[in-house]
């Protein structure tokens, strides 16, 4: 007589120490198989929307890059971006390859950050420590630049607020050596370690089918051999000049298995990119000012009368980060939308997990970098106080009315 083998819902979160932020995670097991899984975001309501649409464009710069804690640049520049478009603004040359050089500088941080979450998680703390004193150089350096380590004020719309003197210069080419040549041992520690390929090789695999069909973006999806960039697909600031690579997996000789294992190696290749990127644009840095608009009150009246709708995007180290903005020539936007690179990464997760060991739940959850906070940016209650949930079906619903109402309220004024 066959026995039955029970099936048991658990979860994970929605506070773990494999997070450092909220998120719900279930799953129906058996055994110590993963059956099926399942998620709930929007733990944490923080409203930044709704707050921006009640600021100016330069009050709103400070909001983004606090969007998220590890990525300051990422949405103050495509917040930046899509304010330059609609008002025309032209960024100078110069401001563009700080930029670019902040943005890099900025991906060595957060995929050493990750790389030591990733150390931690498998319960190899020796080379957490590794990577989180590699990435304090970085941080350092950031300070210097930016006057702050995290939360770096540096963009503005039309430019950046600090240009790089000799100085500065000299610094950035001397963190460039370091990480140059801790590369190898870096290299060695995450990839050629017995441990981390036992516990990573084909273990949360995500094939490129299932990447494209779920809008993975990022080291997610290039792990999973889709060569998705904003850089190189759409390229803006230095990237015009200087042409991005997307890294495969390849790029380590290995094959491409869309697994844990190859979300590590373009991580940690892509910071040697970031480092040549870095160079190619110390080498090239042209001269000149590094603001459109340098008096504040005369970029704000010119935003204010700025009139249309945009999208900035920029490759953050997650992936892709869109900023869509209407201006209507008033004080605050009409409309500020954030679609940050979680929120496109998330429904991987449900591939990665099922099949897979409990015990690999959280290096597979960690895999793909997630920024919780990043992505929950609004809550919902019933008009009536009361509490409930949105299916899909409803919340398209009421989204696609609310677009109508604004279209016609549009073509009114334009009659008008």
């Amino acid at each position: 007589m066959s026995k039955t083998i029970p099936v048991y819902q658990t979860s994970l979160g929605p506070t773990h120490p494999a997070f450092k932020e909220p998120i719900h995670l279930t799953f129906d097991i058996t055994g110590e198989k993963v059956l099926k899984a399942d998620f709930a975001p929007g733990q944490a309501h923080r409203g930044v929307e709704w707050m921006g649409m009640r600021r100016n464009p330069i009050q709103i710069l400070y909001l983004a890059e606090r969007i998220c804690g590890i990525c300051g640049i990422t949405h103050a520049l495509a917040f930046s971006r899509a304010c330059e478009q609609i008002a025309g603004i032209e960024v100078p040359a110069r401001a563009h390859w700080i930029r670019t050089i902040c943005c890099e500088l900025e991906r060595i941080h957060s995929h050493l950050l990750w790389a030591g979450v990733a150390a931690h998680e498998l319960g190899f703390d020796s080379l957490f420590y590794l990577t989180w004193k590699a990435r304090e150089r970085v941080l350092d350096l950031m300070e210097d630049i930016t006057g702050n380590r995290i939360h770096y004020a540096i963009i503005q719309i039309g430019g950046v607020r600090r240009d790089l003197d000799a100085d500065r210069i000299a610094a950035i080419k001397e963190a460039c050596g370091f990480y140059e040549g801790i590369f190898g041992e870096l290299a060695k520690c995450l990839l050629d370690d017995s441990s981390i390929k036992l516990r990573c090789r084909d273990v949360g695999v995500l094939t490129a089918a299932e990447a494209l069909s779920l809008s993975a973006v990022g080291p997610t999806a290039r792990a999973s051999g889709v060569p998705s960039d904003v850089r190189a697909d759409h390229p803006y600031a230095a990237y015009t000049e200087i042409p991005v690579e997307p890294i495969l997996p390849t790029v380590h000789g290995e094959g491409i298995h869309g697994d844990v294992y190859d979300r590590i190696i373009v991580r940690a290749y892509e910071i040697k990119q970031s480092v040549d990127i870095v160079r190619a644009c110390l080498d090239n840095l042209p001269p000149g000012p590094v603001l459109a608009q340098p008096k504040i009150p005369v970029l704000l009246g010119q935003l204010k009368r700025a009139q249309g709708e945009a999208v900035g995007m920029h490759e953050a180290p997650r992936g892709e980060v869109a900023h869509y903005v209407r201006l209507a020539g008033a004080e605050a936007p009409a409309a500020w939308k954030v679609k940050a690179s979680s929120y496109s990464n998330y429904l991987s997760w449900v591939p990665m997990l099922e099949g897979e060991q409990v015990a690999d739940i959280p290096i597979i959850a960690a895999s793909i970098d997630p920024c919780i906070s990043c992505t929950d940016r609004v809550s919902w209650a019933a008009p009536d106080g009361g509490g409930g949930v949105l299916t899909k079906e409803e919340l398209t619903r009421r989204s696609v009315e609310k677009t109508r109402r604004i279209q016609a309220r549009l073509a009114a004024r334009k009659e008008a």
